[in-house]
């Protein structure tokens, strides 16, 4: 570019010539009084203002100060040349910041591009945002992005730029992003045939799922797929093998995503994960000879181990990784060596035993003495985490010996790491003093007030300690050198526990403060003031060092230092009172207990490893208990399924066969149980009336519409139940970007899984079969919801109430007359009886639907009795409940029609008034007169 404008050409030529720097400041003055001239006097054209703004751009980069061209280069935007264009984008994003009133002028012209149909604008425009990103900007741009991220017309490159920019808006300014209502359009993008636009989508669903679990719950069954087709289908373009392994980039950054979520519970993605897993650990068995392909096996693999100890401490998976981490940890490549020790550190976390890890503790504690200091940081947070009862002392005796001679960088983080796990571990009170108080002696400066503080908490709430804490701190205090934390450590235990030694040889009163005061001239202002109540303590207890201490409180009565002065002051003044006055003995009275608190050492140590921004870890150092409450808080994933299509002759055949004694892997598919935006099921005339007649029926259509139709084919038996849904498109186009999940208001009470991942795509005028697997634990009474999303021309989300009501879980039971009555009398009337009276509608001929009113019933599963009631037209029923955690409810029905009133009464009686509610509502509905309300 530079060739064709001559004067640029020339004015660089003329700084690079210059041999000092007052000839280059001031050839630039020149040029900038000349460049000033010809913007004050206008009328130039779209080529002298490209011109003269690459001068300003390429003196700025030089380090000088640019005031003038800001107006022009936003005028530059809004030209139709590229070059203009590109000189103009490149001059807002280096001269203006982020806060600068010229960019409110620029915003309409970056939207134009956006909206543009030439790519090239809408990537400067992308570039430009993503550079500058004020708050403002990203308010007025960011849906603007969003859309040109999800339009179908799209380049790919332009997605890519896109995504990454609406990655960069959130991070700044996460508050602009509508995150929780793009989830769904942004997860489908994961599906795109171009594996470059599927990494930066995944970058920036990582950053939004950690923030917003619920709503990005679906791309865990989108990750599964995706890393499946990669590693076990090589379904990838050969522009993204990296020396043969298939984009590790895109392997690492899905492999993390889902350790964001819990472990799915739906056994289709389950299987399909634990056969990734299982293919790269083998994969990587044998080193390679190219370091390279090493490097990208390797960093696919550390993040696999990763997600293994995540899904399940305990599986075969995780002992083959502990065998390859012992090989890594032992490696000659640094770099193999950090990651096996933190990696390990993982798995130390987590693991529920110690002891396939505690066979290489020498070799870890060997790597505290590594050449370099990221893998001895590695191996010390190894240590921490794979401490316990059984070799604490052994560790803790190692970091002690270790930290006289390690790095100054280390040793607070050390410092904190081994007063946590002496206090942690501690086998005996006297080690934990000995312990603690050698830790002092030898960290010095890097001992924090939170350490000693910990101290003085543990010796006072600690009755058996206190006089053996008041000899070891005497005896610490003897060394010719001891640093202040030390002294005041000593000072504290000593102002309360100095008395029960004071009869000891060798520990008199008037030895303890001979020592202690001999060290106070070496201490800071806070530590002497300390020292002074030591003294004030001692006065109640020691009269006869009295005059020694009313003495040092008289000389410090004229410090400068006004915290000493005043102290000093008080203490004379109480201890210048009468021997008869009870006043300082009150005063002085020992410490009571501290109030159980957690230890502000974990605080200390959880604010050094904080998380970074762009991602965060998924567990803390420090062992199993550590990361239980961590644990604790996840939600659940979605589990939703596979993308094999089933053999439509098959499906139902496989219902058939329902197991009852087993109840499989059903467990709950929607993880978004405490989910605060569950789903919103459709309503309308047609979808209710299509929902409520296959709360009776075993199949029919579920929802349709111009683009797809929703078939259900059903069967139940006991507390299992199988459902299988036909996903038709109606459209000569193919449906992509599918999306199929569950959301279960009560995942306690009913769980509901897919057999397989649904597919990413339904073929043009084809279907595609699903199955579910369903279990009924307790009693609900909400049905579950499945959600549909999927691309056709336009984004398309449809979120529909499944037929899964607790009626299919009843089975027949058959009573004779004298069994029904007696059994309705035993249950008597309420609670556990629903009654209602409503308006029914009649058949054509006039005379009651009695076959329709049977239907009703007995699609509900209550076994209809005959010759039960003395009224012909009357309905009696029943049926059992069945529950897998709850056992068995019986259930009793009576429908009485009043033909000549059109009122029909149905009464409901069961052990459980919960039950009789709801089988009382499933029931009256479809029976319910449409051309007027029920009547009581």
């Amino acid at each position: 570019m530079a060739t064709s404008m001559r004067g640029l050409t020339q004015f660089i030529a003329d700084i690079r010539g210059a041999r000092v720097r007052e000839l280059e400041e001031k050839r630039i003055n020149k040029e900038m009084a000349n460049i000033r001239k010809k913007f004050k006097d206008g009328n130039l054209d779209g080529y002298q203002k490209k011109k003269y703004v690459a001068k300003i751009i390429f003196t700025y980069i030089l380090g000088y100060k640019a005031d003038v061209g800001h107006m022009e280069a936003v005028n530059l935007i809004s030209s139709t040349k590229y070059s203009e264009k590109q000189i103009g984008y490149l001059a807002v994003t280096l001269l203006m910041h982020e806060n600068s009133d010229f960019l409110r002028l620029v915003v309409n012209s970056i939207r134009k591009d956006l909206e543009s149909n030439n790519e090239v604008d809408n990537c400067l425009a992308l570039h430009a945002i993503a550079n500058v990103g004020g708050a403002e900007m990203a308010e007025a741009l960011a849906e603007d992005v969003h859309r040109l991220l999800i339009s179908p017309t799209s380049q790919t490159f332009v997605k890519k730029k896109a995504a990454l920019t609406l990655l960069r808006l959130y991070r700044k300014h996460p508050e602009v992003i509508q995150s929780a209502e793009w989830a769904l359009r942004i997860v489908s993008i994961m599906d795109d045939h171009d594996l470059g636009v599927v990494i930066c989508v995944t970058s920036l669903i990582m950053a939004l799922a950690q923030d917003h679990l619920d709503a990005y719950s679906v791309c865990y069954t989108k990750a599964v797929d995706r890393l499946h087709k990669l590693v076990i289908g090589h379904e990838y373009a050969a522009t993204y093998a990296y020396y043969k392994v298939p984009s590790p980039w895109l392997q690492v950054k899905l492999l993390r995503l889902l350790q964001y979520y819990p472990p799915s519970e739906d056994a289709a993605v389950r299987s399909a994960l634990h056969q990734v897993l299982q293919t790269i650990m083998a994969n990587c068995a044998e080193p390679s000879k190219n370091v390279q392909h090493n490097n990208a096996q390797h960093a696919v693999l550390f993040e696999a181990i990763g997600l293994a100890i995540h899904l399940d401490t305990n599986s075969p998976l995780v002992g083959t990784a502990a065998i390859l981490l012992a090989r890594f940890i032992s490696s000659k490549e640094t770099n193999v060596r950090y990651l096996g020790l933190d990696t390990m550190a993982h798995l130390a976390a987590r693991a529920e035993s110690l002891e396939p890890i505690k066979k290489h503790q020498a070799t870890i504690i060997m790597s505290l003495r590594d050449k370099d200091i990221s893998v001895r940081r590695r191996a010390l947070d190894l240590l921490y985490s794979m401490c316990d009862s059984g070799n604490s002392e052994l560790i803790v005796g190692e970091l002690l010996r270790y930290l006289k001679v390690a790095d100054y960088a280390l040793r607070e983080e050390m410092v904190l790491k081994v007063a946590i796990l002496t206090e942690k571990y501690a086998t005996s009170y006297k080690w934990y003093v000995d312990t603690i108080l050698q830790l002092i002696s030898a960290a010095g400066d890097h001992v924090g007030d939170e350490v000693w503080y910990r101290v003085v908490q543990i010796v006072i709430n600690t009755e058996d300690l206190q006089e053996y804490a008041a000899k070891v701190a005497f005896e610490h205090l003897k060394a010719p050198s001891t640093h202040e934390s030390l002294v005041k450590v000593g000072g504290y235990i000593l102002g309360e526990y100095g008395h029960l030694i004071a009869n000891e040889p060798g520990y008199s009163p008037a030895e303890q403060f001979q020592l202690l005061h001999s060290k106070s001239q070496f201490c800071v202002a806070a530590t002497r003031s300390l020292l002074l109540t030591t003294y004030v303590k001692w006065v109640n207890v020691f009269p006869e060092i009295k005059p020694q201490l009313v003495n040092i409180f008289d000389r410090y009565r004229h410090v400068l230092d006004a915290e000493l002065q005043q102290r000093a002051c008080e203490y004379f003044a109480l201890a210048s009172r009468p021997e008869d006055d009870d006043f300082l003995p009150n005063v002085c009275e020992e410490m009571p207990p501290f109030p159980p608190r957690v230890s502000a050492l974990l605080g200390r140590l959880n604010r050094k490893h904080g998380d970074t921004e762009g991602d965060k870890r998924t567990w803390i150092h420090g062992g199993k208990e550590a990361n239980l409450d961590k644990k604790a808080i996840e939600t659940k994933v979605v589990a939703s399924d596979s993308n094999g299509q089933a053999d439509p002759s098959d499906i139902m055949g496989s219902l058939a066969g329902l197991d009852l004694s087993v109840p499989g892997n059903s467990a709950a598919a929607a993880p978004e149980q405490g989910s605060s935006k569950p789903p919103r099921a459709a309503v309308g005339p047609s979808i209710d009336k299509w929902f409520e007649k296959l709360t009776y029926h075993g199949e029919g259509v579920l929802y349709e519409d111009v683009q797809i139709q929703v078939g259900i084919k059903s069967r139940y038996q006991g507390h299992m139940g199988q459902v299988a849904i036909y996903l038709g498109n109606k459209v000569s186009a193919p449906l992509t970007s599918f999306i199929a999940a569950i959301h279960v208001p009560d995942s306690e009470a009913l769980s509901v899984s897919f057999a397989k991942i649904p597919p990413n795509t339904i073929d043009a005028r084809s279907q595609s079969q699903q199955l579910l697997n369903i279990e009924c634990k307790k009693f609900f009474s909400q049905p579950p919801i499945l959600t549909l999303s999927y691309l056709a021309g336009s984004h398309q989300t449809v979120s529909l109430k499944l037929p899964v009501t607790i009626t299919k879980f009843f089975e027949h039971v058959k009573l004779d007359q004298a069994d029904f009555f007696e059994r309705w009398k035993l249950i008597g009337g309420a609670p556990r009886e629903a009654q209602s009276v409503f308006p029914i509608d009649l058949a054509p001929s006039g005379q009651l639907d009695l076959k329709k009113h049977k239907e009703v019933v007995s699609g509900n599963k209550l076994n209809v009795l005959g010759e039960i009631d003395p009224n012909p037209n009357n309905i009696v029923a029943a049926g059992v409940l069945h529950m897998s955690l709850d056992g068995k409810v019986g259930c009793l029905l009576r429908l009485e029609p009043n033909q000549d009133a059109k009122l029909c009464r149905l009464t409901c009686r069961s052990t459980s008034e919960e039950v009789s509610a709801e089988v009382l509502k499933l029931i009256s509905k479809p029976l319910t007169a449409a051309r007027r309300p029920p009547q009581s």
